[in-house]
């Protein structure tokens, strides 16, 4: 090969080279000096698998064991359901907060995830009547205070049996109490709001 044909190859050669490394530094300024996607796509991924950690679901079945009900537990407190979703049954007790109202019987139950800050405390009560549950209904939904976060009816196989009324209160609203009557029962959970959310939309009574 004559010295002119070898200075031809040689810098042909050279061009290739330099125009390889004029490709490189283009693409390495386009990723992550001037548009920046590659660190936009870094984080976008970071922030999408945050999100699904936060929002990662909550359990739908107790980690610890209900309390059991006593031998002589009448048919409404045997009604009481032992868990719900991820809360089960610690506590229950008969108790006399409405007294004045007359109820047939009255109990104040626990609900736990075995989390004490996430407890839910439920009152119920029977009357002889809906009307006398109506009346405590309004008695109780009367009384409470704080912002609306749900109402409407409560309904079985279709048919309104009740009401249900569910306010916030506290600091940030991170308490919550809900009260629902069903005919002739009337229900109050009071707990953590995001407890009570939970709760009071799964109770199956």
């Amino acid at each position: 090969m004559s010295s002119e044909q070898k200075s031809s190859s040689h810098g042909k050669l050279i061009a290739v080279v330099v125009a390889a490394a004029v490709v490189i530094v283009f693409a390495l300024l386009s990723a992550f000096v001037w548009p920046g996607w590659a660190m936009n796509k870094s984080a976008s991924e970071e922030q999408k698998q945050q999100q699904t950690t936060s929002a990662k679901p909550e359990p739908t079945t107790p980690s610890i064991k209900a309390k059991e009900l006593p031998q002589d537990a009448t048919p409404l407190l045997k009604a009481m359901p032992d868990a719900v979703l991820n809360f089960a049954r610690t506590e229950s007790a008969p108790s006399a907060n409405w007294t004045s109202a007359s109820p047939l019987e009255e109990y104040t139950l626990t609900y736990s995830t075995g989390n004490a800050a996430k407890d839910v405390t439920l009152v119920v009560a029977q009357w002889s009547s809906a009307d006398g549950a109506k009346t405590q209904y309004g008695t109780l939904t009367g009384a409470l205070k704080g912002t609306d976060v749900a109402s409407g009816d409560v309904k079985v196989s279709g048919n309104a049996t009740g009401k249900y009324v569910v306010k916030a209160s506290g600091g940030k609203n991170k308490t919550a109490t809900a009260v629902w009557q069903n005919d002739t029962v009337v229900f109050q959970a009071t707990g953590p709001k995001d407890s009570i959310q939970r709760f009071y939309s799964k109770f199956p009574l």
